[in-house]
């Protein structure tokens, strides 16, 4: 590895330092550097030596002409593809000298592109760099490394990767690299290309959460800069929700990739595209799906009031989405659901709100006559928001008679006290609202209770009828017609 290592340095550096002496015997090959492809992730590689012991990847960036810059930021870029194991709990005095090595490597590398005036990179500083950034960030995580997620263990303590001390200022390097003004980025897409993006993207499942807050500013940087692989962005992350919501229900990044797409949402065209309004129905309304909602749900809201601002014609479709998946036993992911459906409502127009108003207060009545008190409460609270409040008053003549019989049950019926009493004051406001409309509603649920019993009798008999045919048919076996008919 040393020999294959030595040839990649430029010759002009022993050059510049009078004549080149004759080089020192190499030590002996230990079996990991005999390998070829030594160099693997998670395992012990040894940093060579020699190449140490040389001056030129070890010289700053001060200390030699601009015209040799560029050949020892290939240099350094190289020297740090070395890539160590952190996971070995006694490391040798040698590794960690090492590790240090490459650490201040990584250091003069990120000093050099933060520069003041930044560097102009030739394709072969790319290319340098971006075999960098893939050997040291592009790994598979292993199953036993990756956490399940959600809002169930919240209260986990999050797993920190030990190689994060080279790994943070690879990402530095990376961000600044790809945020540099001098960088061209038709050149740059070369290597950073689709099979970079992918392998990019694949990080975002890490357990460290800095590993993925630092992914999170990268990717918006390569989404601004190519413009090219915004396209290809899209899709890849969309087929990431995709995978999340209808096979595994396990990721870590789920929240990040919706923050990055909030701003990414926030500068759509308008009018929007189709390819747009898609990924609002097809994408974002079914991440309300999983049980672990609870621990993107901020990030999910805002991408979604992002797309009813845009259009506000959007509003019915996504009140639509939001009432096909909800949650009927899940008490916590439904109180979340009733936070989010009242951001949404204050961002509706009446004439939108129109198009939904029966299913959507149908569903509010079953939450105000949940028997779990936060569920009704968190109901009732909608009343409380002025906006919200107005868009009832204006639709009440379609609103009152859909969630009267929610409100009586409650009066009558429910065992906390604190609902009880949100309960009787939207009865009041109703009541203050349009008298008229509320006693026809009281008469109306007055004559509904009364034929009550009848029509449970009637389904109790129904039901008695068929039990008693199931248990005296005969059997059906091989191709025996059966005529079902429903009871007189």
């Amino acid at each position: 590895m040393l020999k294959q290592f030595l040839t990649k340095l430029p010759r002009k550096f022993a050059k510049s330092d009078g004549p080149d002496p004759s080089p020192p015997p190499p030590p002996p090959a230990s079996a990991d550097s005999a390998r070829p492809g030594a160099v693997k992730r998670m395992s012990s590689v040894v940093f060579p030596a020699s190449l140490v012991a040389g001056i030129e990847p070890l010289l700053n960036f001060k200390d030699v002409a601009n015209t040799e810059k560029q050949n020892l930021f290939i240099t350094k870029a190289n020297l740090c593809c070395v890539v160590f194991d952190f996971s070995d709990p006694n490391p040798t005095n040698a590794t960690n000298n090492e590790k240090d090595l490459k650490r201040q490597a990584l250091i003069e590398l990120v000093d050099f592109v933060s520069a003041g005036s930044p560097p102009r990179f030739t394709e072969s500083m790319v290319s340098a760099a971006c075999k960098m950034f893939s050997a040291n960030l592009f790994r598979v995580f292993s199953p036993n490394y990756r956490s399940s997620g959600g809002y169930e263990n919240e209260e986990e303590e999050p797993m920190f990767d030990p190689a994060w001390t080279h790994l943070q200022l690879v990402y530095d390097l990376l961000l600044k690299f790809v945020s540099l003004s001098t960088l061209d980025a038709k050149m740059a897409k070369k290597h950073i290309d689709h099979a970079f993006i992918l392998k990019l993207l694949d990080l975002f499942d890490s357990d460290d959460p800095r590993e993925r807050e630092c992914l999170k500013t990268v990717l918006h940087r390569v989404y601004g800069k190519f413009m090219v692989h915004r396209p290809f962005i899209r899709k890849s992350v969309s087929n990431i929700f995709y995978r999340f919501v209808f096979e595994t229900e396990r990721h870590n990044g789920i929240a990040e990739l919706l923050e990055v797409f909030g701003s990414v949402i926030s500068g759509f065209a308008l009018p929007l595209k189709e390819e747009h309004k898609m990924f609002l129905w097809r994408t974002l309304i079914p991440l309300h799906r999983p049980k672990t909602v609870g621990t993107y749900l901020q990030q999910l809201t805002y991408c979604v009031s992002q797309f009813i601002e845009k259009e506000p014609k959007l509003a019915s479709t996504v009140v639509r989405g939001l009432l096909k998946y909800w949650p009927v036993t899940n008490s916590q992911k439904e109180v979340m659901f009733l936070g989010e459906l009242e951001e949404i409502l204050e961002s509706t127009h009446a004439g939108e709100l129109q198009k939904v108003l029966v299913p959507l207060f149908r569903r509010i009545g079953c939450c105000l006559n949940s028997s779990h008190f936060q569920v009704a409460e968190r109901a009732l609270f909608l009343w409380n928001n002025d906006q919200i409040a107005s868009l009832i008053t204006q639709n009440r003549q379609v609103i009152l008679p859909v969630i009267f019989p929610a409100l009586e049950r409650n009066t009558r019926n429910h065992w906390n006290q604190a609902v009880l009493n949100l309960t009787l004051n939207v009865r009041k406001l109703f009541s203050e609202m349009d008298a008229d409309l509320f006693l026809t509603c009281q008469e109306r649920f007055e004559e509904e209770e009364l034929k009550r019993p009848e029509a449970e009798e009637k389904r109790r008999l129904i039901w008695e009828r068929l039990e008693s045919a199931a248990a005296t048919a005969q059997p059906v076996s091989g191709k025996t017609a059966v005529l079902v008919s429903a009871p007189a």
